[in-house]
């Protein structure tokens, strides 16, 4: 099937990346962590948790996972709810034209 695919940034600033952080707040909150506690179970500075639950950092999937781990969940219990979020709204970011 020929389709056109095309790359399309998404920032920090994203609705989806705004519920992503957001949910990760909220874990962390469900959690009963402070952001202190949080930061040290990741081997990270409070003040990039803070960052991070501000908007004003980037969360790469390996943080994400880093993040769920600390909170005692499986990330896929968090995507799911992420997922269920945006419910059928959710489109690809960038799909590739060729599958392996």
């Amino acid at each position: 099937m020929d389709m056109e695919h095309r790359w399309v940034p998404v920032s920090i600033h994203h609705p989806r990346y705004q519920i992503l952080q957001a949910n990760l707040t909220d874990l962390r909150k469900k959690s009963g962590l402070s952001q202190v506690e949080l930061a040290s179970r990741m081997g990270v500075g409070q003040s990039y948790v803070s960052k991070i639950e501000r908007g004003e950092a980037y969360v790469d999937v390996l943080i994400f996972m880093d993040w769920c781990k600390a909170c005692d969940v499986r990330a896929g219990v968090v995507l799911d709810k992420i997922f269920d979020t945006f419910g059928q709204s959710i489109r690809p970011i960038r799909s590739d034209s060729s599958e392996n």
